[in-house]
């Protein structure tokens, strides 16, 4: 992304305000409350020195990245943070959340509370359904599914397979809730050896508000799920968009010859914690990853401030932790040759200006945290679109208008690429089809009610296609989270065209910056609508119509709806 003054100045507040002020030290009822902590070591202090300091404040490490100096820490020492705020070795601490059972009425509790950001998120992405289903017949000439992929049209991915479908040597990582492996249209490109899941089921927050729920009720009856498996059904449909093989089966991906390589970062419920996505970028960096893809914001902040005054210094410092340890583990990611893609937000607002935030903190660390209403500078960052090294990525509908629910800014989009507006369309009325088609668990539509006895789909938004006895579903969703990875489908294939061999780690390597370079040099220049206070019209199914008018601001060839403009795979490989 291309907002690097503002990085850099947070960065420089965030170094010399990290520890959390004697006054903000968590109100735990009694010393025998266990609570969890983020601790973020000094850089270059050593691993063992750092423990040190922790053990004598009367933590316990539960969970350590060594790479980048991030901890994850237990203590039932309700003055643990100002006990470590001191010690040399330690640059800042916060609390994640206070560990023990879920109330009885936790679920209850859920219920009350207002819809958590991933559910919103959830809601656009699901945007259009209940309506009729789309017309389509079985393409005999390439994928089966292929005429309901107007995104491939839009960036020419469809031809550019004629020149380059990608490299098995080439590795794409899945930074989301999981990967279906077990899905006939993603299984031929998975790699399970590679992958790992890097969250533990969290069953409520520290106001006892459900987040995955009792791990018993798990389909794996764990707190921790395998590696190749994704109970939400998001992550799927990321993976399927970058690199569902051509197989004569559903759907092709962007780069249907590279290798998927599940990172799992996000929660059974859609929320995603940061020492998950720490862990899942400094491991994507040490085995050779090439192009991760990131369509989610690290909750609890969907903006990071460092010193907001509508935030307490607690958790002023717990969000100045969140940049500083995010911006490592990029850091650590893209030296080591990873191309790092992130979705620019669903929340249809301009980054680049202030704005008000009504959904944050989405997740309670300690009792008694609410969500509330702030006002947000534009010096405030989303974390990860927003890091240094990150690609920003917006939305396009099947004209190629920003989606409406597309965040934007001049110089915050880097590149824009199609991920549905299920209301671009003539009337302003709403058609799922307009969406993005990518793979969906069976096991889930299953226990959604979606396909009935025979297997047959039972809703407007999914769609089955068999080969032979091998039958595979597929879901419409829409949002800057399915515009991402088509983009990291570009960035796939750009790496697997132009990589050299990778002497250190196997496969091929090529630098990010290079790649990015290629991604935006060859991405189809598009200006401002005319005039660049663009309406956009929703005829709902209630007969309500809603408006909003969003401002594009820059150039035609760099602006804040498209960035450096659409990608496109045809021109990034060459032709």
């Amino acid at each position: 992304m291309n907002r690097l003054t503002v990085v850099a100045a947070t960065a420089a507040m965030v170094a010399a305000t990290l520890a959390v002020p004697a006054q903000a030290a968590p109100t735990a009822a009694g010393s025998a409350t266990q609570t969890e902590y983020v601790v973020l070591y000094k850089e270059g202090t050593s691993a063992a020195d750092a423990q040190k300091a922790i053990e004598a404040a009367g933590g316990t490490v539960v969970k350590a990245n060594t790479e980048v100096g991030v901890a994850t820490v237990s203590s039932t020492n309700a003055g643990f943070a100002n006990a470590l705020a001191g010690a040399a070795a330690i640059e800042g601490v916060a609390p994640n959340r206070v560990i023990g059972s879920a109330p009885d009425d936790a679920k209850a509790s859920a219920a009350r509370k207002a819809p958590s950001r991933a559910a919103r998120n959830r809601g656009v992405e699901r945007e259009g359904r209940g309506g009729k289903g789309p017309k389509w017949g079985r393409n005999v000439k390439d994928e089966p599914l292929a005429d309901l992929q107007w995104d491939m049209k839009q960036i020419h991915a469809d031809e550019a397979h004629r020149y380059e479908q990608g490299d098995k040597r080439v590795l794409v990582g899945i930074l989301d809730t999981g990967v279906d492996a077990s899905h006939p249209d993603i299984a031929p490109n998975f790699d399970r050896r590679l992958s790992r899941n890097f969250t533990v089921d969290v069953p409520a927050d520290a106001n006892g508000t459900e987040i995955d729920g009792p791990c018993e009720d798990d389909p794996d009856g764990s707190c921790t799920d395998p590696n190749d498996v994704d109970e939400d059904g998001h992550g799927t449909h990321v993976a399927s968009s970058i690199a569902s093989p051509i197989n004569k089966l559903g759907i092709s991906g962007v780069a249907p010859k590279v290798t998927i390589v599940n990172l799992r970062a996000g929660q059974d419920s859609g929320y995603f914690f940061l020492q998950p996505t720490v862990d899942a970028l400094t491991y994507a960096g040490d085995i050779g990853v090439d192009v991760v893809n990131m369509s989610y914001y690290i909750d609890p902040w969907l903006f990071n401030c460092a010193d907001n005054p509508a935030d307490s210094p607690e958790e002023q410092a717990q969000q100045r932790l969140y940049i500083a340890a995010t911006q490592r583990a990029i850091d650590y990611a893209h030296a080591h040759g990873v191309t790092l893609v992130g979705a620019a937000g669903n929340e249809a607002i301009d980054y680049t200006k202030t704005n008000v935030d009504a959904t944050s903190p989405d997740y309670a660390s300690f009792p008694g945290q609410a969500t509330r209403t702030r006002t947000i500078p534009a010096s405030c960052v989303s974390l990860p679109a927003e890091a240094e090294h990150v690609i920003s990525v917006s939305s396009t509908g099947i004209s190629k208008r920003k989606a409406y629910y597309s965040s934007y800014g001049n110089g915050y989009i880097d590149v824009a690429s199609p991920g549905g507006d299920v209301y671009d369309t003539p009337g302003n009325t709403r058609d799922v089809s307009k969406a993005t088609l990518s793979a969906y668990p069976k096991a889930l539509a299953v226990a959604n009610g979606e396909i009935d006895a025979n297997g047959d789909p039972t809703v407007d938004y999914v769609v089955k296609d068999c080969k032979g006895s091998t039958c595979a579903y597929y879901q419409y969703l829409q949002g800057t989270s399915m515009a991402s990875p088509r983009a990291a489908g570009v960035a796939a294939l750009i790496v697997s065209r132009y990589g050299q061999r990778d002497r250190l780690r196997g496969g091929l390597t090529l630098d990010p910056d290079r790649v990015e370079a290629i991604l935006k040099g060859t991405a189809t220049k598009t200006a401002c609508p005319n005039p660049p206070a663009f309406t956009y019209t929703r005829n709902l199914p209630s007969g309500t119509t809603v408006t909003a008018t969003h401002v594009c601001e820059g150039t035609a060839g760099s602006n804040g709806f498209y960035g450096k403009g659409i990608v496109d795979a045809l021109h990034a490989v060459g032709r």
